[in-house]
């Protein structure tokens, strides 16, 4: 299996980054956040995995250690592939997922393009036992009806669920707790 992968990326497509490796260019599939983060020319690290299909042999690629684990670990609930695991890391960092985990909120996860209600459910119960609680989480873990029906607007909007979730913790601590106030103080962070 290949575990890392060091090199030049030369080119940057839809969902993933050509990278050159011993005058080789690869092809591997990433997060979407990492094509916008990256430019063609630098080098990189990546941690990666190969899935390896009759007649596909897909590489996989993430930034950091706890993304792929993340990523080996949804590749474990039934009916959840390699596609839409990288779509959950695309739209969620790993601490949402762990918040939306614990915080028993499978309508965080069934925001996620390509995750309906059942499939939520089922990772729900899979990585619940899986998944790690980090330090602090607990404070935060839940949040409020109010925040909730923003989130819901902001990914109705075309936001992502990161975005969204950013554009909340950004609402001034004391705000007032409606909806519509909270709105427009979460679409404020994105002018």
């Amino acid at each position: 299996m290949i575990a890392t992968l060091r090199g030049e990326i030369t080119q940057i497509e839809d969902n993933a980054l050509i990278i050159e490796v011993g005058g080789v260019g690869m092809r591997v599939f990433v997060p979407k956040p990492l094509l916008t983060r990256w430019n063609a020319g630098e080098l990189v690290l990546l941690q990666t995995h190969l899935v390896v299909r009759e007649n596909d042999l897909s590489l996989y690629g993430f930034e950091t250690a706890s993304d792929r684990q993340l990523f080996l670990t949804l590749l474990g609930v039934d009916g959840v592939g390699p596609k839409l695991a990288l779509s959950v890391l695309s739209s969620m960092t790993l601490d949402a997922v762990q918040r939306a985990v614990f915080s028993e909120e499978p309508d965080l996860l069934s925001r996620v393009p390509g995750v309906g209600k059942k499939t939520a459910q089922k990772m729900m119960l899979y990585l619940k036992d899986r998944l790690k609680p980090v330090s602090g989480l607990e404070k935060v873990a839940s949040m409020s009806d109010t925040d909730s029906e923003v989130l819901a607007a902001l990914t109705t909007l075309g936001y992502s669920v990161i975005e969204a979730q950013t554009a909340i913790q950004s609402i001034p601590k004391g705000s007032p707790d409606n909806v519509e106030e909270r709105l427009r103080l979460a679409l404020g962070y994105f002018q």
